[in-house]
């Protein structure tokens, strides 16, 4: 049985129009160790896909000087559900990383945002390892022609191949500027899977995630028929950073988010084998798969843990309100104590469907204290928005409910 409250936290507002902000996927880190500057991208337009030319500006949000707005740059890299792949880089105060075109392909830069010195590398990057030294990438032409939101705006190389041998995951040196492909889509779709049979099917890779150890990543590998779009079927694995010992760990069936809550567990909303769909925990080195927050976490979510792992930071999809609007709920579940504190209910217009929907994607501060989200419930298109969550968090069995109505 869950323990279900609602507290006042305000929502406050961090960046204003006419242009619209937003950063993007949740397994980032947005905030600097200091939790002072908080990355973000800014777009003049909302509503329909990015092209090749189409331009964003980065920059970072100075928390102690009234939420100042610090261009860093710009790119033409970029989608609407994870941006430009802009982060922190792990281990530096002053190093941020984002996506870029060169040519025809995709780079990388490392960009120094108190003196500026920026250095390319020629690979684009997805996750970052811890030590902030090495990343996993993919084929971004491929994940955008296939799944619209995800990739980039560009020719699909591999466009003619469903399962192509040059086509798959890499391992980025960040220091030495090098890459190498580790896994292929051709050798994971040589991979039968007996509950989901994928012959003649078109393949691709998404969602890419380093451990918090640095010694594995997950990966999914994802498939739909020819003439049809979405998502068929979802295998999810590990595999070393070198892309030996690969594990499936759920082979096909439904699968979407996660995140490592150590580097033994993935928390994930999946529908593993002869079982309903609900959050589960997935033990990596043995495979077992325990439910999480069965009564309190119901729906799918972006989930992820805050700093010391007590508290689960979670969103979901637009709940009905209207004709007009949806809510997209925002809440912290506290796994010991079956605890759920919802944080508020921010309306989303029916307009926000689809590929450039604005999903809350909740972010969390180093120290779990501070929480950001992307939203729309303004009135003023997508927005960051920065939640102060210290004293919910600071007594996990002791808290007045509050009903709370939020934008």
């Amino acid at each position: 049985m869950s323990l279900a409250e609602t507290v006042s936290v305000e929502a406050r507002p961090i960046t204003q129009g006419p242009r619209f902000h937003w950063f993007g996927y949740y397994d980032k880190l947005q905030f600097d160790p200091s939790n002072r500057f908080v990355l973000c991208m800014e777009v003049d337009f909302e509503g329909r896909s990015p092209t090749v030319g189409d331009r964003i500006r980065i920059g970072m949000i100075d928390l102690e000087d009234n939420a100042r707005w610090i261009e860093l740059g710009e790119t033409s890299a970029w989608c609407w559900q994870q941006g430009c792949m802009l982060q922190w880089r792990p281990g530096s105060d002053r190093e941020v990383v984002y996506n870029d075109r060169a040519g025809n392909g995709f780079c990388a830069h490392i960009l120094n945002v108190r003196t500026g010195k920026r250095r390319t590398i020629p690979h684009p990057v997805y996750a970052l390892s811890p030590d902030g030294k090495t990343a996993v990438s993919l084929d971004f032409a491929r994940t955008g022609r296939l799944r619209p939101g995800y990739g980039y705006a560009g020719r699909d190389p591999s466009a003619a191949d469903p399962a192509p041998a040059d086509c798959g995951i890499y391992r980025v040196d960040l220091e030495r500027g090098s890459a190498e492909r580790i896994i292929t889509i051709a050798q994971m779709a040589a991979i039968p899977c007996p509950t989901h049979p994928h012959a003649g099917c078109l393949h691709w890779f998404n969602h890419l995630l380093v451990s918090p150890d640095g010694s594995r990543f997950i990966f999914l590998h994802r498939w739909h028929a020819v003439d049809d779009t979405g998502i068929r079927s979802t295998r999810m694995s590990t595999a070393n950073l070198d892309g030996s010992d690969l594990r499936i760990l759920q082979d096909g069936g439904r699968f979407s988010h996660f995140i490592w809550r150590d580097p033994d567990h993935i928390l994930a909303w999946a529908q593993p084998v002869d079982r309903d769909m609900a959050f589960h925990l997935y033990n990596e080195k043995t495979g077992e798969v325990e439910v999480v927050g069965r009564e309190a976490m119901t729906q799918d979510g972006h989930c992820t843990y805050l700093a010391g792992g007590e508290w689960i930071l979670n969103d979901g999809y637009p709940q009905s309100r209207g004709r007009d609007e949806r809510a997209r709920p925002l809440y912290l579940y506290h796994p010991d104590s079956a605890r759920r504190v919802d944080l508020g209910s921010f309306r989303s217009p029916l307009a926000y469907d689809g590929e450039w929907r604005c999903d809350l994607h909740p972010r969390s501060s180093r120290d779990g204290r501070l929480v950001t989200i992307d939203s729309v419930h303004g009135g003023n298109g997508r927005q960051l928005y920065l939640l102060d969550i210290a004293s919910v968090i600071a007594e996990p069995a002791a808290c007045t409910a509050v009903r709370l109505e939020v934008g």
